[in-house]
């Protein structure tokens, strides 16, 4: 082969090893616009997120996420990296004749890259507190070994007629929302009916007005949440846990209010209107009391809605209403004291969900979803206690989390302690002191189980404490930043309760 046929090879290689070297440079570079929109994005939309939310869910299913949600996410973040994409090839082309002009083209491409790359991780580290948090993961606490009440260490004695539990999670629901006379933050009550509820039943309140409990580290998001009130501690997941959608257990060691009524021989449901998988949600309930698990997959298989509906994050609370009805007379024809747990979405961020039950006249858009879910909320409360059922029924409802909505709170002063919603409707307990305690939602398994007619061996399960009885809380012990900053740090002790986790 001559000298001139193959250098002539040699350059043809050469090319095409420019142009997948180009390539891939223009795609890192429409990556790190989109990696950089997404990092602002996320911090834009969820203003309050930490570190141990973000650990939590790159660990666990992410099946059934909004798809809104995405699509909003997609709709901010991918036009700038095409838009980079095509411009920056419009650039190749032009100087497509001169390889050195190429290569310095893409030096600074390189370059540029990594600045939005490395300027995106420095807000999301500064942001997330990330440099704390990984500090936090290195300081040993004692403080959740020293404090924890194993339920099956202490004598839980339930009346002769065990009562039916109706637990109502209601999503990012505060008492911050009601109107300042009432002891919110608004000038207009963006929940009259919640409101009226708390006023005329069992509500605690961190004050002399209506008021709320605490939200706590690893309970300032859904499955956080859940989990929390449904087992007195905080959802901690170490860093160096496999995912959790492989575990063949959720955290085996803990005890849950879903086991306690297991034993005693309750019938359990969680119904929610979204994929049950989502968060890891269908693996703790079934799990951890055997629930019956009843959610947009569900509606699906039952017929209940079209084979292509999906609204929202499944179907809206109108529906998750009826279809909770319609479930509770089955389970009060059953023979067996139930415990009906479900769990709303209509209000959950960024500005909810209007649904035609919506009054469309209250112009902000997550004031008018907060009214309806009010409404909608207080109207089922009514139609229980139109029940048969309902004499040996006690309801609990209860917000999950505060808010994740980006700017619903900006004008709330900023010393005002915002607290999560909650009442308990036709409790056998009489409470002592509602108002002026220091609670976390962690307080509300115990309490849960007192407004039962349970009465709990030493006042306390988990980390929580029974409202109704007369002990101290933790957070009245310690103080809330003191008991925050003690379940920040590592855990061996609770680490111990996710036992052996196989893929």
């Amino acid at each position: 082969m001559k000298k001139k046929e193959l250098k002539k090879i040699a350059k043809i290689i050469i090319g095409i090893a420019d142009i997948i070297i180009e390539s891939i440079i223009l795609i890192i570079a429409a990556a790190s616009i989109v990696l950089h929109n997404l990092s602002g994005w996320a911090l834009e939309t969820w203003q309050n997120l930490t570190a141990d939310e973000v650990v939590f869910h790159l660990k666990a299913p992410v099946e059934g996420t909004n798809e809104d949600l995405i699509l909003d996410a997609v709709q901010t973040c991918l036009p700038g990296g095409v838009l980079v994409f095509l411009l920056m090839l419009t650039l190749f082309a032009g100087i497509y004749r001169s390889r050195k002009w190429r290569a310095a083209l893409s030096a600074v491409i390189v370059a540029f890259s990594i600045g939005l790359v490395y300027g995106a991780g420095q807000d999301m580290w500064r942001e997330l507190e990330l440099e704390d948090y990984i500090e936090k993961q290195k300081t040993e606490s004692t403080f959740i070994q020293d404090h924890y009440v194993d339920a099956r260490n202490i004598t839980l004695q339930f009346p002769e007629q065990k009562r039916n539990l109706i637990y109502i999670f209601l999503e990012s629901m505060e008492a911050t929302f009601a109107d300042k006379a009432s002891g919110g933050a608004f000038e207009d009550n963006c929940i009259p009916q919640l409101t009226e509820l708390a006023e005329d039943n069992v509500s605690f309140s961190n004050k002399i007005s209506l008021g709320g409990g605490y939200q706590t580290v690893g309970a300032t998001w859904t499955m956080g949440a859940m989990f929390a009130q449904t087992t007195g501690l905080p959802l901690k997941i170490p860093i160096g846990a496999n995912d959790m959608e492989y575990q063949e257990q959720f955290l085996p060691g803990v005890v849950s209010i879903g086991d306690i009524l297991e034993e005693e021989g309750y019938e359990q449901m969680l119904m929610v209107g979204s994929a049950a998988s989502f968060g890891g949600r269908e693996n703790y309930f079934k799990q951890h009391g055997d629930y019956e698990i009843w959610d947009f997959y569900t509606a699906l298989d039952e017929v209940k809605i079209p084979w292509d509906y999906k609204e929202w994050w499944g179907f809206e609370d109108e529906k998750l209403f009826g279809f909770a009805k319609e479930e509770l007379l089955e389970l009060s024809k059953g023979g067996r004291p139930f415990n009906f747990t479900m769990l709303t979405a209509d209000t959950h961020a960024e500005d909810g969900y209007t649904c035609r039950l919506c009054d469309m006249e209250i112009e902000d858009p997550y004031a008018r979803v907060l009214d309806c879910s009010s409404r909608q909320t207080a109207e089922f409360v009514e139609w229980i206690r139109q029940q048969e059922f309902y004499e040996n029924t006690t309801i609990v409802i209860v917000g999950d989390h505060l808010t994740m909505d980006a700017d619903f709170c900006d004008d709330v002063p900023k010393d005002y302690e915002r607290t999560v919603y909650n009442v308990f409707i036709n409790s056998v307990a009489e409470p002592g002191q509602t108002r002026n305690r220091a609670f976390t939602t962690l307080d509300f398994f115990p309490s849960t189980l007192a407004s039962m007619g349970v009465q709990i061996e030493g006042g306390r399960i988990g980390l929580g404490t029974d409202l109704f009885g007369d002990r101290q809380t933790l957070a009245e012990e310690v103080g809330i930043s003191q008991l925050d900053g003690e379940l920040e740090n590592k855990s061996s002790f609770f680490e111990n309760f996710t036992g052996d986790i196989k893929k």
